[in-house]
């Protein structure tokens, strides 16, 4: 064998081995992580992380507990987007703990929050319609002129905080 082809030998084998070492990883980080039950919309998956069960304990207790999964609120309804959203909500969530970077109290992202008032909506559209309408006529309270659902509504879905 040529001094050539034992450098290109030696070079893919390293680069199997680091192919190897990162699938490994990756694998195991995903097994404990309990990676499968992401996929499911069962809220208990969203409380496998210690810094959501707040959250979970108080949406047990608040009023959308019997009509509403933590997925029909947090996640947009057409599977191409709700699939994006699970995956890059995964990748914040995992680099997020995997580094110690997050915001505690968690907070949610500007395009999360955009999803969440586009399923307040989406259920309580009939409901609300007056209200939207008539704050697109003139000048609100500084409170209401965001038009978010949840600005004033802040305990519906997870119930009361303290």
């Amino acid at each position: 064998m040529t001094p050539a082809r034992r450098l290109v030998s030696r070079r893919l084998l390293l680069l199997a081995a680091a192919a190897g070492i990162a699938l490994g990883v990756s694998a195991f980080t995903f097994s404990y992580a309990e990676g499968l039950s992401y996929f499911s919309t069962d809220p208990k998956a969203c409380a496998n992380c210690h810094i959501m069960n707040d959250q979970y304990a108080s949406w047990t207790k608040g009023p959308h507990h019997g009509d509403a999964r933590c997925v029909d609120c947090h996640l947009p309804r057409d599977t191409v987007e709700k699939y994006l959203a699970k995956a890059l909500n995964g990748y914040h969530h995992s680099k997020g703990f995997t580094l110690q970077d997050f915001h505690e109290p968690i907070l949610i992202k500007p395009r999360n929050a955009e999803i969440l008032q586009n399923n307040c909506l989406r259920c309580h559209g009939d409901l609300v319609h007056e209200a939207l309408v008539a704050g697109a006529r003139g000048p609100q309270p500084a409170e209401v002129e965001d038009g978010r659902c949840v600005h004033c509504h802040r305990g519906v879905g997870h119930g009361a905080r303290g």
